[in-house]
């Protein structure tokens, strides 16, 4: 059966940049592949597909959906001819298909940690190997790595994120004519592929050919010492972590001088370098920002400026053409330099809301007083890990305990129903088939499976109260950092967040679930605090959101999270309300931990009270970190 007729690359409209950061992964594959950021809608994974005819027979896209299962990637035994022959036969996986060719994951960012972990280590060495059930096996696995994900759907590990090589976003066109053109086109195809693919035969020849043309003459294309040295201070000047960036962008600086038919890096090849490799590489921490803009771009160009033209004046050294040195920079497009860095890089702020009608926070967050979710300028020490009750089913992370395809083994189950081949079972349950009758024999109704327990992520719902009682300026700054914290700890274990502020005259939901943190720390930055304290709305509120995520994702367990002093001040009998929404949540069984935000000399204890009313973990803020946040919030206590 023949390949389904794919869009041509040549014909899809605009979106420039993206396609010369595929071209140029596909002229230079050591640079390490392109991750596409967009909203949905904007031809991400047409432009991708689009991209196979181009690389030639040799080449191939091998698509990983992002629900396969560890064995479909890294490849598995033949269990059938296992039981059937007695031998021990390999069947490929994925990533072993995808060698000297592209590994294409589309929602990259949705991708189970697992399988992230399994890509980390291919990529890493460029081999897949595989080491279960006492049989070792490893294939080679180079692929040049396309990930496309969009930005509301959460973020991508930090790890994963660094083997890119180049990153682009990508948005829908504002103007009016490109759009009709979109349109226009993509009816033409819809309408007849075939036709309209023979139609563009001729541009997609031309563009492989000039593909294929730059790669063969990458090798000659030169890197002078003076733009090595420019690479290098830009690098410098935006703090890039580890030497990847360097390596990345004199790759991309190269393959872009020899697409364009040059045979020596210039200037303006390095700065396309910098608009794709770098902005990824710029992120300290989830609240950075993760595009650059021209003005730093122009910023670090002129860093680099001074960096080449303050090269020594004897500088044979770095001439790649030399062959004085055998240390010298080969040919641009030599992947002789060791790219396998292992630094670690740090996050992406993409976003994911399940509810796009939930309420946005009321202007003035509905109370009068200062902005709450100001970014921290300090360090970043690590809360206390607060975990749900139980064992659960939810999404890998590395939360609460669950059950999962990785972890410990715990027993062995019904086949079908854990994880892999339990070989002790599988030959304990033949040897009980045969109650002695000598050596028994394998049969497929022996087989156990594997139940493993791990770690999944959760919904961590924070209740955060901001009303007057909690706004002297000690308190807030200690409640915020607190607040910040957690919900930075809660991005490293990969759960959805949402916040629910309680201040003024009613409780409102000002993050809805969420996989970013930077969002939910932005849109804090736009609440205000003061007022009284309508507990009970917050908590009522905190269990609406909960039920709502429970109809989308029932696997997902929550954690409820009060920041709180524990005094009820929002209207009349705010105490007795506050006591029976309380009832109501420990009734529900909700894992629930209340922080006591209160500080002084004289303490009341309510939150105390609150958290043994709602069978709650009770943390006192002054505990609630390691040393450094612990004693900062003393500091201003």
């Amino acid at each position: 059966m023949s390949d389904p007729v794919r869009y041509p690359f040549s014909a899809v409209v605009g979106q420039e940049r993206l396609k010369l950061a595929l071209i140029l992964s596909a002229v230079s594959p050591g640079i390490g592949g392109v991750l596409i950021r967009g909203e949905k809608g904007t031809a991400k994974s047409t432009v991708v597909r689009g991209l196979g005819p181009l690389l030639g027979s040799a080449s191939r896209v091998v698509e990983l959906p992002i629900g396969a299962t560890e064995d479909r990637v890294v490849g598995s035994l033949d269990l059938t001819r296992v039981l059937r022959d007695g031998q021990a036969h390999f069947t490929p996986g994925l990533l072993a298909k995808a060698d000297d060719g592209v590994l294409y994951i589309d929602e990259v960012n949705l991708l189970s940690d697992h399988l992230v972990d399994v890509l980390l280590d291919a990529a890493a060495s460029g081999r897949v190997t595989v080491e279960r059930d006492g049989v070792s096996h490893t294939q080679s696995a180079r692929f040049v790595l396309v990930g496309t994900m969009n930005p509301e759907e959460g973020e991508l590990r930090p790890q994963l994120l660094d083997r890119f090589g180049l990153v682009v976003d990508v948005a829908g066109p504002r103007d009016v004519d490109e759009r009709v053109s979109i349109v226009t086109a993509r009816m033409a195809f819809d309408a007849d592929p075939a036709g309209f693919s023979d139609r563009h035969d001729a541009a997609e020849t031309e563009l492989a050919s000039r593909i294929s043309h730059a790669r063969s003459a990458l090798p000659d294309v030169m890197l002078p010492a003076s733009e090595l040295r420019r690479i290098a201070g830009i690098c410098a000047h935006l703090d890039v972590d580890g030497l990847r960036g360097d390596i990345v962008m004199a790759r991309t600086a190269a393959a872009h001088a020899a697409w364009r038919g040059a045979s020596e890096v210039t200037e303006d090849d390095v700065r396309v370098a910098a608009e794709l490799a770098l902005p990824h590489r710029r992120r300290r921490n989830p609240f950075d920002e993760s595009s650059m803009s021209e003005e730093q771009l122009d910023d670090a160009l002129r860093a680099g400026d001074d960096a080449a033209s303050s090269a020594p004046a004897d500088s044979s050294d770095l001439d790649p053409s030399s062959d004085s040195d055998d240390t010298a920079p080969g040919p641009a497009g030599d992947d002789s330099a060791d790219s396998r860095d292992d630094s670690p890089s740090d996050s992406s702020s993409e976003t994911e809301t399940d509810d796009p009608d939930d309420d946005p926070p009321p202007s003035g967050g509905g109370a009068a007083g200062p902005q709450f979710g100001t970014r921290p300028t300090g360090g970043s020490p690590r809360v206390r890990t607060f975990r749900a009750d139980g064992v659960g089913d939810g999404d890998p992370g590395r939360r609460s305990r669950a059950r999962s395809t990785r972890g410990s083994t715990v027993r062995d189950v019904d086949f079908g129903t854990g994880t892999g081949v339990h070989l002790f079972g599988t030959v304990l349950a033949a040897a009980r088939r045969a109650a002695g009758d000598g050596m028994p024999s394998l049969e497929p109704g022996d087989l156990r499976g594997t139940e493993r327990i791990g770690t999944e992520s959760n919904l961590v719902v924070f209740l955060v109260d901001l009303s007057g009682s909690m706004t002297a300026r000690s308190r807030l700054t200690a409640v915020r950092d607190a607040c910040v914290e957690m919900l930075r700890d809660s991005y490293t274990r990969r759960d959805r967040v949402a916040v629910v502020v309680a201040a003024g005259a009613d409780a409102y939901v000002a993050v809805p679930p969420t996989r970013s943190v930077d969002i939910a720390v932005g849109r804090l930055a736009q609440v205000r605090t003061g007022g009284r304290t309508p507990l009970a709305e917050g908590l009522q509120r905190s269990v609406e959101v909960i039920d709502r995520s429970a109809r989308v994702d029932l696997h997902r367990r929550p954690l409820l999270v009060l920041l709180t002093d524990g005094r009820a001040t929002g209207g009349r009998d705010a105490a007795r309300r506050a006591e029976s929404a309380a009832d109501e949540v420990a009734r529900r069984g909700v894992s629930t931990v209340v922080v006591d935000c209160e500080q002084g000399f004289v303490r009341l204890g309510s939150a105390a009270a609150l958290a043994k009313r709602l069978r709650a973990e009770y943390v006192p803020l002054d505990d609630l970190a390691d040393t450094g946040l612990a004693a900062g919030i003393r500091g201003v206590a």
